[in-house]
């Protein structure tokens, strides 16, 4: 176990500088969408009540603010593998619970504008930005924050290469 966490910790020196637009992307993304969260009751304690998932009244906003909080740190990159690790978790859930009753049909939420709005088309279009932010946050758990990161200034190696590539 400890291996792992000093692997979570670990900043690696090869890490390119462009990764930051990975992180500005994922982050923004999960930053705004936490806000919506609380500025609008569809998108969360009333999405989560329509979706079943228990506990509506602390799990909606719980992951509002996972999604600001962990939204800010991916963009600066700071502890940014162990919010990507985080960031997936949620994100398997969210498909879970979301389009397992899209594709059989039994959606309690509104269906898609147009078609397809059932079966696996459906699912699959619908499930486009999850799976972007899936891969994103399985991307910056892979190669890290970056040297145009916090991780890299509090914890990184300032005498490899890659600090002075940036």
């Amino acid at each position: 176990m400890n291996k792992l966490f000093q692997w979570l910790s670990k900043v690696p020196s090869d890490t390119p500088s462009a990764v930051i637009l990975i992180r500005l992307m994922a982050g923004g993304v999960f930053f705004w969408e936490g806000i919506l969260k609380f500025v609008y009751t569809n998108q969360g304690v009333g999405r989560f009540t329509k979706l079943g998932i228990p506990f509506p009244d602390i799990t909606g906003p719980g992951i509002g603010c996972l999604e600001i909080v962990g939204g800010l740190l991916l963009i600066f990159g700071l502890c940014t593998r162990y919010i990507s690790v985080l960031f997936i978790g949620e994100m398997i859930v969210a498909i879970l619970s979301t389009k397992i009753s899209l594709f059989l049909g039994t959606y309690p939420l509104p269906l898609p504008p147009a078609p397809p709005t059932v079966g696996i088309w459906a699912v699959l279009h619908e499930t486009r930005s999850d799976y972007a932010q899936i891969m994103c946050s399985a991307f910056l758990l892979i190669v890290g924050a970056g040297p145009n990161s916090l991780d890299w200034i509090f914890f990184g190696d300032q005498k490899s290469p890659a600090s002075r590539r940036s």
